[in-house]
């Protein structure tokens, strides 16, 4: 059994994802009770959050703004508390669609052809044909996402997806088959298909029970694989990223991967996709939680306690945070 820590899990916040981010810290904090730690759940809103002056270690267990766009790990790193996950920069990056597709094309990483819209009365865009695809651009979990097989329901699609976001990220929608890599301490999982019994792989067939068959390993050859792992490998470094995350890979018929995007704090339900492939990599998921804690423990400073920073950011930045 590993040492007994005090573990703070955050979940829940204030963003979109919030029923989502409560699921996976339900699982976490479960998951690490079974191990032996001492366990207490913050739900953070900006602003209104205290920390328990013992925690060893925060895990992230946020969703969408306020948990993965970098917020609260910069307000965890001015604490001087390790927490698990990418660093804020990191976190910014990835969780902007438009920035992360910038530092893919820089380090030669493959991604699909794409524009940024911020206006409803936009036109289609010149030189393209549909099919295409609208994300909101600081959005996760599929929320907001759009398909558009014609160029007449462009409009209607543009509109929605601005209901989420003020810029929408269009982008060539790549035809092939859905995987998803899961990054551990620097090395790829194994890859998880994804196929939905009905139109794409969206926020309902994401999360309705039996909408979507996964496979892991996915089924396809060593050489294919290999590609996979290394695109999202490359795409995970190029953000700057550290620990874990969760990269979206379409595989296109010839076998060529196109990263879609990072996520820097993907669901930690027991039946979530990184826990699929840790478990296919023979971690259970107490195993892969504890995992995470131990990466997040080799940033814990050495010769200081979070009280002496809570002290001293008391006095100066967030006397909120702290009790």
């Amino acid at each position: 059994m590993p040492d007994k820590l005090n573990i703070t899990v955050m979940l829940g916040g204030p963003s979109a994802e919030r029923e989502v981010s409560l699921r996976t810290g339900a699982a976490v904090a479960n998951a690490l009770r079974s191990l032996g730690h001492e366990v207490t759940e913050v739900d953070p809103k900006p602003g209104q959050w205290r920390l328990p002056e013992k925690t060893d270690v925060v895990f992230l267990a946020l969703h969408g703004t306020y948990g993965e766009d970098g917020a609260i790990q910069k307000e965890l790193d001015a604490l001087g508390v390790p927490y698990t996950g990418c660093d804020a920069e990191a976190s910014r990056i990835a969780f902007d669609k438009v920035l992360t597709k910038q530092r893919c094309v820089e380090a030669g990483v493959p991604t699909a052809r794409f524009t940024v819209y911020e206006n409803a009365t936009a036109p289609w865009p010149r030189g393209w044909q549909p099919p295409v695809v609208l994300k909101p651009v600081c959005q996760g979990s599929s929320v907001g996402l759009q398909f558009v097989e014609r160029v007449s329901d462009f409009a209607d699609s543009l509109a929605e997806a601005l209901r989420y976001d003020a810029r929408v990220l269009v982008e060539e929608k790549i035809t092939g088959r859905e995987t998803t890599v899961g990054i551990l301490d620097g090395k790829a999982l194994p890859v998880v298909e994804v196929r939905p019994k009905q139109g794409a792989y969206d926020y309902r067939n994401k999360y309705t029970a039996g909408a979507t068959e996964y496979f892991c390993p996915a089924p396809f050859d060593e050489a294919t694989i290999a590609r996979i792992q290394q695109a999202a490998l490359d795409a995970f470094r190029a953000i700057g990223g550290r620990d874990y995350a969760r990269v979206d890979v379409m595989v296109r018929p010839e076998g060529e991967p196109m990263v879609l995007e990072v996520n820097t704090l993907p669901g930690m339900t027991e039946t979530s996709l990184l826990p699929k492939a840790a478990a296919a990599a023979g971690l259970s998921y107490p195993e892969l939680c504890q995992r995470m804690v131990d990466l997040a423990l080799r940033r814990k400073p050495t010769g200081s306690s979070l009280r002496s920073a809570a002290t001293i950011l008391s006095a100066s930045l967030m006397p909120f945070l702290l009790s």
